[in-house]
This record gives structure tokens, C-alpha cells and sequence, in this order.
């Protein structure tokens, strides 16, 4: 096969498992967003008032609140290459070019900038005073120069870093000229920037006049004495200068205002509310009238297209949702979902460093509504009420009839957005000023309308079924309404098939569906079908075309307007001085690149503040936010609102469910007899109702036949268990997936178990014993077990409490052996008087061992050597990459023949570890044969491991947690608990466990019965029984101490497999002995801790039932205990359940 054979199939698995995981991603939102309807509601208001107020923080520092009397003007960027001697050439965008008829073609370049140059930002700071004293004077001088030290000094970036170091202009930010001062222009250095000397001078406007007049100094707009312009050289070269010198920017002008200078950005701050609405209105119009005079009569009418497409596609929500039969609420629902969707994209771009401005986003808005749309929405909404009408709403659960349309339109609605989205993706890489934001604006705008879609939506489509089913209940007359309209909808879809309406579309309609639809077959009367690919392809084409449009520049909607004119008097001063001193500089010889921002404007303040409202008006509306400021902002008063607001949830959440749950009645299933009616043996029906869901299930005795009840499967609960018996014995229902098509577990497993006795030979399964009923199924579906019959009880006993490494510990054993709890009871009893057990873990580490096979014994052993040697970092870093908690700790390489045995020792936290280490093999073999690209993988587990098989490697090497434990037992308490003595005990157990062992070729197998032990307790804490083989090694030792009077054992375990997360573990019942030992779960501080614990209350268990066994042995009591304690000799035994009922 070739390779793009190989990478077909290959391709086709990943979209599917994409897809799955998108899937899957979008069920679980969505199924939380059902059963919580009121609570994601009010979560997503708070959600979206919280970006809103951020957002609106944001924009009160934007233009749309500035002043309008002067051109909002754009960046202008200039360079210079050596020798420097033409000056410096204005790099033009082509708008430009083509607006100023007059200008030189030579001044428009697409020269590449060499990645070498020095590049400079020049800020301008422009301080105005329009009173009649003006700027010079002496106070006004002096108000300017603290605000200067405090622009050079005292504004730091980055802003919010305590620890790392801050850069201010004098200090890191600013181009610095020869002598290492920092370049600063300002008419301050007239006297030396000295407070004392400026005091000093009687004449100001003279010594000003006579600067300028020098032709030295570009500080000065010698057309007005009302500016001073102060001109800061920032170095940019380097993407991390320019965004300080960016950061440093944006905090001088959002400077908070002093008493005497505040920044345009800043100069309403404190107006009223009606002075803001002034304000917005004014600067709105302003910026309409001056787009309006900038821009070309197709950029006007393409902005005008766009408004009016977006009115009609409100006006066609509104009217499609009408016809679905909701007036407002679900129109309402949708404007929000996108408002909301909105608000978070532009407060996300912003906070990702993307600023778009308000003359984009007014100009990108209409495109959104349009690109975006409301089709998604709407094709939800039409297929849950499309489910909601195949039987009476009475009769459902709602939360299952969303979850089954969600399920159904989620896939195909998450692939548009995904190529939407990368559409617009590419659009974001444009270099076109504007089209760069509005692309990655729409993109991430289009990934929130898509969450909020399945969560803020749905939970409104759920609360609306809801409270739409309880008002149907309350109605008398609801069932049989409801039955007859279902009725009339039969034979309404009955009669479309035989008869075809006429077409309500027009012919440019039906010719633009007829072109874009996937369905060659569709006719124009059905618009169900073709309305779906039409509006999908429709948007697609236009996101393109839009794209295209900017792309090509067809038309130029996003133009950035007039930029700086750099040939001003003041500014080409600015730009020689900052020339000449490159020219001196040591880095002459580069290139010199110098962006010349637009002024950031501040004013000296007023003595006086007008008015737009008059202030009997605005004095109530001031007095309502002096209340809002004084009492809803107070640190406790607010914290007793949100105390209340989440009571008076809470509280309606439990009306609302009480209100549901009340008023529920039962509406009898009348069935009609037909002659061809199948009458099986009627199974004893058992209502079953999930805690979950309000379902109930037909206990009706009459059965239909099979081909009546196929009708009937999408809505399980009308069918009886007999029906459904029926529908698995006809092959019409798989008997593995009851659980999914069913939706209630404890009913599948019941008509399961009718299935598997009437199948049997015996046919005696269904009415046995065997529990069914009150257990976690949901736990064990995916996780523990298929095909599920029943559960099984074993009874849980509990052994002492003994001391283990300081801390009383009750064993819990599940078992069916008698006298095992009572004899590890003794063990336990026997150990605490010598003062408790004693553990240690030694290593920890699960192993998988996979088996590699080579072309011949060459390339095997240069595999091995790589592994062990410069191998070992790659393959290492591979196997961590593929989880937060499995760490590769070594690999253990063995050669046989051509084939190669890895064995990987890991640590895995808390779990077990078999799946994780194997997805971590997996990636590491993935490494491994980029570099051995003739090795052939045989298996992922090549019993070097060794799992669930006794061996070798195991006892030698350990698997698992590795533990020994050890104890001191008094001589007395020895004679007293045990009924033996030391010496006797000692020599049974070298002849017995350690000799006897050996001549038995045992392996890992020197004790008496570590094994009975290890599994009661694996049992009942949800562990691998079958994992006993290895997890069982254990060598015990007994020794006589202090002088023979005292005795020391120890048991030492290398294979311990446990955990305390996943498999078994998940289980209620086995999470509650996890509980006991306080050892549920991973652990929150130190993964692993809680895995080990259960490991050494394991080994020091084994401890216990390994004394108390070898000292019965000793005494010759063992038998005799059995037959006294394990044998029942009153009662006869008898067939019975184990559980009362």
C-alpha cells in the first residue's frame, strides 16, 4: 500500500475522533444546562453584566467619549537608510496614495524593512490651555513640569509585576543619545528642566519666541500660544520593547486626573448620566459625518447593505420563531444569546491585546449579525419541538426529548462553525488594518454563540417545555386534546406524502435553493430540506466573498483615515534631531525606523464646569446614584444582597421542581386489540423510575405485536417489559444496548435477566434470587461490567482495629471464609500489644513490558543500546507527555532473539495505573520507531510486565507499590493470644513457609496465605481481584528477639497493585470502605500518597493473618477452630436469598 493509502484511513479515524469528542463535549454542556436550567440562566446574566460593566470601563477611556473637535489621525511610519543623507521616506499605505493626487509617486514605497534597524516610537503629549492666561506663564510652566517628571519617572510597565523588574521612560524604555541622557523635546529645557530657574525668568514669552525663532527647539505651535507639545523617543526595537513602550502609552493616557491637568480620555469623568448620553449621541454623529466625508460612495453603500441586512435578518427571527409558536421569549432568547456572545468576544480581544475601535465595530456589527446569523438556533428549536410532537407533552420527559434533538443537530452545527471559523482564521492573518480585528473578532464571537447555544439557549428551551408541560397537566382537558391533535398530525404528514401544495416561494427563491441545495432530488415545495444547506452555503459564500472582498481590495470599508503629518514644522524638527543624533551614534550604520503617533491630548482644568441639563432635571437622577454609590456598593450591604439573591434562587429552583413533580397525573394508555396480537408469558413488571428522570413505563398486560411495537422504540416508556422481550427476541433491539435505548438501567437489567433465563436450558434465572433491585447501575454502565444481570453480595467483615504506623485502622474484608475476619482478628489483637506494625514502601512503580520484533539481531541490539543510552531522554519526555501523573521512572531492556522486551516502570499518582501506562507506551513506541523505522510492534503487552500471571520479574524487580512490614509481639502475649510459644512458631514457620516453599518450586509464594487476606480486602475496596496473583508474593520471617523471649515478624510484599481512583473504585458501596480507611480518591496535596497508605494497611494485614494462621498451626488448633466456628450444625441449609425482603 502506498503512503497516502496508509494515511487515509488514518485521517478518517482522527475526524471521527474529533468528532466524538466534540460530540460528546456538547452532550455533557448541554445535559447540565437541562437539569439546571434557572441556575445557567442566572450564572450566564452574571456572566454577561460582568463583561458588559468591563466593557463599559473600557470604553468610557475610548473615543466614542472624546472630544470630537479634532481628526482623529492614525500612525505614521518613517525610515531611513545609510548614509542617511535623503532623510528620512514616509512608508504610505495606498488609500493614501490614491486620495492625494498632489502627492510624488516616489513617496509611496513597498521597501522591506531589514529586520536590523532601530525602531523608534515618538510619542507626542500636547498640553492645552484655553484660558485667557495661557501656557506662557510662569504657573502654567511649572504645572507642566511636574506633570512631565511625573510622565518620565513615575509611570511604570509592565503594570501589576511586584516582583519582577519595572521599566519607566528614564529607566529602560527611552532611545538614549550619546551622552546616556534619554531624548525628551520639551520647551522645559529652556531652563534646564529646574523649577528654581524657570521662577526666575521675567520674561517667558520672550525666551520661548526667541527659541523658536532658533529653529532648535520643535516644541511650540508658534500659530497659538494655548499648546505646548512635548515629544518622547521610546525604543521599540523588539516585540517586547514594543509592547512596554505600548503598556507605557496607554497609562499616560489614561493618567489619572490631578487638580490641575487632567487627559482628554478623562475630561467627563464625574458628568451625569445625561451629560454621558450627550456625549455618546455628539461623538456619534461626528464620527458618521466624518466617515461619511472620508469614505468612497461604494464603501457607503456596502455599510448601508449591511445595516439593512442585519435589520432583516432581526425582523426574519422574530417572524420564524412566531411561526413556531413563540411569540417573543425564544426571540428574545436569541438576541440575548448573541448580545451575550458579543459582549465576551470584544472583552476576550481585548484582553488578548487586540483593540479594535469603535469605527469597526460599528462597521463590522451588521457583517457579524449577517455572517453569524440566528440559522443555528432556529434548526435547534425546530428539532426539539419536532420531538416534542411525537407524543403528548404530558407524557415526557423533557430532559430527555432536548437531549435526543441536541444529540441529533449537534455535529452538523459544531462542523459549520469549525469551517467558519477557520474561514475567518484565515481572514485574521490579513495585514489589512481593520479586516485583521473584525476576523478574529468574529471567530472568537462565533465559538462563544456555539457555547452559549447549548447552555443558555438550551436551558431556556428547557424551562419553556417545562413550564409548557405543567400548564398542559394542570388542564383538565390536556390528554385528550393532546392525543386528537397528534392524531390530526398523522394524518396531516400522511396526506403531504400523496398530495404536493403548491409552492409559497418565489422563483428567485426556488432558483438560488435549487442551486445551492444538496439535495439534487428536493422539489421547491419542500423548504424543510432545502432551507438548511441554503443558508449554510448562503453564509459561507458571503464570509468568503467578504473576505475575498478586503483581500483584493475591491472596496476599502476598513480604511484607517488620515495619519500624522509628519512635514509639520514641529514634527520634522523632532525627526532631524533624533536623525543627527543616529548620525553621531554607534549604530549609525543601521537603519533607522521612527512611528510617529498622534498626540495624546491634555488640558489644564477649568474653573468652571458647564452644565447640558439644568440641575433641577439632573438633581434626582444624581441623588438615585448617590444611593446606588453609598448603599449597593457598601462591602456588607452588597454581601446581604448576593446572600439573598442566592437564597431567592434556590428558592425558585425548588418551587419550580415542586411545581413539576405536584402536578403530574396518570393518563390511561387505552390499546387497541388486533387479531394478529402475540400473547407471550407475562413478566412480573416492576415500576422502575430513575432518580434522574420522572419516566414511567406501560405496566399495561396487554402485548402488541412486534411490527406495532417497532413504532413505538424511540419512546421506550409506552412499551411494556414483555413488548420489549419481544423486540430483543425478533432482533429489532440489541440485548447489550437496553441500558441506552431503554434509558432506565435497573429495568434493563431485569428484562436482560428474562432474556438470558429464557434462553437457558435451566429457565430458572428470572425468578431467582439473585438481587436486582437499589443499585448504582449507572456507575457500573462503561466502567465495571456489560451485560449486567443482577449484583452479587459478598459479605464485608471488619478485622480489629490495629495500629498501623501510629493510626488505628479497621480492616475491611469481603469474603465468604469463615473465621478468616476472626483469625486476622487475633493477628491484629496480638500485634497492638507489641506496640502495632511498622511499614515502609520501598518502591513504586506499575510496569507494562511490550514486545518488539527487528529484522535481525543487529537492529535489536542497537535498539536496546539507544534505549539505555541517548535514547533514554527521548523516550522519557514522550511517555510524560501523555499525562499529568504517570512519570517513567526507568526501562529494563531484554533481548530474545530478534524480538526486544521493553519493561516501564512508572509512577501513576493515585490510580492503578494499567491504562494510563499503556497510553504512555503507545506514545513512547510512536518515538521510538521514528528513530527504528523497521521495528514491528507485536504486542503492547508482551508479559514482561507480568500482569494476572505469576513470574519472576515480578518478586525481583517488584511491581506495583513495593512494601514490608514488621512487628514485635511480646513472649507472653504470644503464650496468652496465640496459644503458642516463640521458639515453636519460629521453627513452623521456616519448615512450612520458607522450606516447604522451596522443595514446591515456589515463586513469591513463602507465607501461609497472604493471598486470602489481600483479596477479602481487594474486594471490598473495589481493586483487580484477578491482580492477587502478583500482589500476593509475600515472604514472611519470624524470628526469636530479646534473648528468644520476644518475637519479630516481618512480611515482605514487592507487588502490591492497588488504587484509589478508577475501576472498581467508583462504585458506592466500595468508595465507603475507600472512606473508611480515608483513602478515597486521589489525594489533594501529594498524588500517590493515598494508594500507598492502602498498600501498607494491606501488607500489615497480611501481617496479622499470617501470625494468627502459623500460631493455630503451631498449636494444632486450625481444625479445630473450623469445625467449631465455620460450620453451621443447628440448621439444615436451605435455598435462600441472603437479603430480607
Amino acid at each position: 500500500m502506498t503512503r497516502q493509502q496508509l494515511q487515509q484511513p488514518m485521517n478518517s479515524t482522527a475526524f471521527k475522533s474529533v468528532s466524538t469528542l466534540i460530540g460528546k463535549g456538547i452532550h455533557h454542556a448541554s445535559k447540565i444546562a437541562i437539569r439546571n436550567p434557572i441556575e445557567i440562566i442566572v450564572a450566564t446574566l452574571l456572566l454577561a453584566s460582568f463583561g458588559y460593566f468591563t466593557l463599559y470601563n473600557v470604553a468610557r477611556s475610548s473615543e466614542i467619549f472624546s472630544d470630537t473637535s479634532y481628526t482623529r489621525l492614525y500612525p505614521t511610519t518613517v525610515y531611513s537608510t545609510y548614509p542617511h543623507k535623503n532623510g528620512f521616506t514616509p512608508i504610505i499605505n495606498k488609500e493614501q496614495q490614491q486620495e492625494d493626487d498632489n502627492m510624488e509617486l516616489t513617496s509611496f514605497t513597498t521597501t522591506t524593512i531589514p529586520k536590523n534597524a532601530l525602531k523608534l516610537y515618538l510619542k507626542q503629549i500636547t498640553v492645552s490651555d484655553d484660558t485667557e492666561r495661557g501656557v506662557q506663564n510662569v504657573n502654567t510652566l511649572a504645572t507642566i513640569l511636574q506633570f512631565q517628571q511625573t510622565v518620565e519617572n513615575t509611570i511604570y510597565v509592565p503594570e501589576g509585576n511586584e516582583n519582577n523588574k519595572k521599566f519607566s521612560y528614564q529607566n529602560g524604555l527611552c532611545y538614549r543619545k550619546n551622552d546616556k541622557t534619554c531624548f525628551v523635546q520639551s520647551p522645559l529645557t529652556l531652563w534646564e528642566n529646574d523649577m528654581d530657574r524657570l521662577k526666575q525668568d521675567n520674561d517667558i514669552p520672550l525666551t520661548m519666541m526667541q527659541a523658536n525663532n532658533s529653529n532648535n527647539q520643535g516644541f511650540m505651535d508658534t500659530t497659538s500660544s494655548s499648546t505646548v507639545t512635548l515629544f518622547y523617543a521610546v525604543n521599540a526595537t523588539g516585540s517586547m520593547r514594543r509592547t512596554l513602550a505600548s503598556q507605557w502609552a496607554h497609562q499616560v493616557e489614561n493618567l489619572s486626573p490631578t487638580k490641575d491637568i487632567v487627559s482628554h480620555a478623562n475630561r467627563n469623568e464625574g458628568e451625569n448620566v445625561f451629560a454621558w448620553l450627550f456625549i455618546i449621541s455628539r461623538n456619534v454623529v461626528f464620527r458618521l459625518k466624518e466617515l461619511i466625508d472620508m469614505a468612497d460612495t461604494v464603501d457607503i453603500l456596502v455599510i448601508l447593505i449591511g445595516y439593512v441586512m442585519m435589520m432583516a435578518t432581526f425582523i426574519s427571527l422574530f417572524i420564524n420563531m412566531r411561526r413556531m409558536g413563540s411569540r417573543y421569549t425564544l426571540a428574545t432568547a436569541v438576541f440575548l444569546n448573541g448580545l451575550f456572545s458579543f459582549i465576551l468576544a470584544v472583552l476576550t480581544v481585548h484582553t488578548l491585546g487586540v483593540q479594535p475601535s469603535p469605527i469597526i465595530l460599528a462597521e463590522a456589527i451588521p457583517f457579524l449579525v449577517v455572517t453569524i446569523g440566528f440559522e443555528r438556533p432556529f434548526k435547534l428549536t425546530k428539532r426539539v419541538l419536532e420531538y416534542s410532537k411525537e407524543t403528548p407533552l404530558t407524557r415526557q420527559d423533557v430532559r430527555e426529548t432536548i437531549s435526543r434533538a441536541i444529540d441529533s443537530v449537534a455535529l452538523s452545527i459544531a462542523r459549520d462553525c469549525v469551517i467558519e471559523i477557520m474561514v475567518l482564521t484565515l481572514g485574521a492573518k490579513s495585514t489589512i488594518t481593520g479586516l485583521r480585528e473584525f476576523c478574529f473578532l468574529s471567530a472568537i464571537l462565533l465559538a462563544y454563540d456555539v457555547v452559549f447555544l447549548f447552555t443558555w439557549y438550551t436551558s431556556v428551551l428547557a424551562l419553556k417545555l417545562e413550564l409548557t408541560r405543567i400548564r398542559e397537566l394542570s388542564s383538565p382537558t390536556s390528554s385528550s386534546s393532546t392525543s386528537t391533535i397528534n392524531k390530526n398530525e398523522k394524518n396531516n404528514i400522511n396526506d403531504k406524502k400523496t398530495i404536493k401544495k403548491p409552492s409559497n416561494m418565489s422563483f428567485i427563491r426556488r432558483t438560488v435553493v435549487k442551486a445551492l441545495s444538496d439535495d439534487q432530488n428536493s422539489f421547491p415545495h419542500d423548504i424543510q430540506k432545502s432551507d438548511a444547506p441554503f443558508i449554510g452555503r448562503l453564509k459561507l459564500v458571503m464570509i468568503v466573498a467578504f473576505v475575498a472582498m478586503h483581500l483584493f481590495e475591491f472596496c476599502t470599508a476598513f480604511q484607517s483615515g488620515p495619519q500624522v503629518d509628519v512635514t509639520q514644522p514641529q514634527v520634522a524638527q523632532v525627526l532631524d534631531n533624533i536623525l543627527n543624533q543616529h548620525l553621531v551614534s554607534d549604530q549609525s550604520q543601521l537603519p533607522l525606523v521612527v512611528e510617529v503617533f498622534p498626540p495624546l491630548l491634555f488640558h489644564l482644568r477649568s474653573p468652571s464646569t458647564t452644565r447640558f441639563i439644568p440641575e433641577s432635571i439632573t438633581r434626582p437622577f444624581e441623588a438615585l446614584t448617590e444611593i446606588y454609590a453609598v448603599f449597593i456598593q457598601h462591602p456588607v450591604i452588597s454581601q446581604w444582597l448576593t446572600i439573598a439573591l442566592v437564597v431567592s434562587l434556590f428558592l425558585n429552583t425548588y418551587l419550580f421542581n415542586v411545581a413539576k413533580q405536584s402536578k403530574q397525573v396518570t393518563t390511561p394508555t387505552s390499546t387497541t386489540t388486533i387479531n394478529n396480537t402475540v400473547q407471550l408469558p407475562v413478566l412480573q413488571q416492576q415500576v422502575i423510575k430513575k432518580k434522574s428522570t420522572m419516566m414511567t413505563t406501560n405496566t399495561s398486560d396487554n402485548v402488541r405485536s412486534v411490527n406495532e411495537c417497532v413504532s413505538f422504540m424511540k419512546t421506550p416508556e409506552q412499551l411494556n417489559n414483555e413488548e420489549v422481550i419481544a423486540l430483543v427476541q425478533a432482533g429489532k433491539m440489541a440485548p447489550y444496548a437496553l441500558e441506552k435505548v431503554l434509558g432506565d438501567f435497573e429495568r434493563a437489567v431485569s428484562i436482560r435477566r428474562a432474556l438470558i433465563s429464557r434462553a437457558s436450558y435451566t429457565q430458572t434465572l428470572e425468578n431467582s434470587l439473585l438481587p436486582l433491585e437499589n443499585y448504582h447501575y449507572d456507575k457500573v454502565l462503561g466502567a465495571c461490567c456489560e451485560n449486567v444481570i443482577g449484583y452479587m453480595p459478598i459479605p464485608l467483615g471488619v478485622a480489629g482495629p490495629m495500629n498501623i504506623d501510629g493510626l488505628d485502622t479497621h480492616i475491611p474484608m469481603a469474603t465468604t471464609e469463615g473465621c478468616l475476619v476472626a483469625s486476622t482478628a487475633r493477628g491484629c489483637k496480638a500485634i497492638n500489644a507489641g506496640g502495632g506494625a511498622t511499614t515502609i514502601v520501598t518502591a513504586d512503580a506499575m510496569t507494562r513490558g511490550p514486545c518488539l520484533n527487528f529484522p535481525n539481531i543487529i537492529r535489536a541490539g542497537e535498539c536496546k543500546r539507544w534505549i539505555e543510552q541517548e535514547g533514554e531522554k527521548i523516550i522519557t519526555e514522550a511517555f510524560n507527555s501523555t499525562s499529568r501523573f504517570a512519570r517513567l521512572r526507568k526501562m529494563k531492556v531484554a533481548l530474545a532473539g530478534r524480538l526486544v522486551f521493553i519493561r516501564f516502570s512508572t509512577t501513576t499518582g493515585d490510580a492503578m495505573g494499567m491504562n494510563m501506562i499503556s497510553k504512555g507506551c503507545e506514545k513512547s513506541l510512536s518515538v521510538l520507531s521514528e528513530y527504528f523505522p523497521d521495528m514491528q510492534i507485536i504486542s503492547l503487552s508482551g508479559n514482561y510486565c507480568t500482569d494476572k500471571k505469576p513470574a519472576a520479574i515480578n518478586w525481583i524487580e517488584g511491581r506495583g507499590k513495593s512494601v514490608v512490614s514488621e512487628a514485635v509481639i511480646p513472649g507472653p502475649i504470644v503464650e496468652k493470644v496465640l496459644k503458642t510459644t516463640v521458639r515453636a512458631i519460629c521453627e513452623l514457620n521456616v519448615n512450612k513457609n520458607l522450606i516447604g516453599s522451596a522443595m514446591a518450586g515456589s515463586v513469591g509464594g513463602f507465607n501461609a496465605h497472604a493471598a486470602n487476606i489481600l483479596t477479602a480486602i481487594y474486594l471490598a475496596a473495589g481493586q483487580d481481584p484477578a491482580q492477587n496473583v502478583e500482589s500476593s508474593n509475600c515472604m514472611t520471617l519470624m524470628t526469636a528477639v530479646n534473648d528468644g523471649q520476644d518475637l519479630h515478624i516481618s512480611c515482605t510484599m514487592p507487588s502490591i497493585e492497588v488504587g484509589t481512583v478508577g475501576g472498581g473504585t467508583t462504585l458506592p458501596p466500595q468508595q465507603a470502605v475507600l472512606d473508611m480507611l480515608g483513602v478515597r480518591g486521589p489525594h489533594p496535596t501529594s498524588p500517590g500518597d493515598n494508594s500507598r497508605r492502602l498498600a501498607r494497611i494491606i501488607c500489615a494485614s497480611v501481617m496479622a493473618g499470617e501470625l494468627s494462621l502459623c500460631a493455630a498451626l503451631a498449636a494444632g488448633h486450625l481444625v479445630k477452630a473450623h469445625m467449631a466456628h465455620n460450620r453451621n450444625t443447628t440448621t439444615q441449609p436451605q435455598v435462600g436469598s441472603c437479603i430480607k425482603s
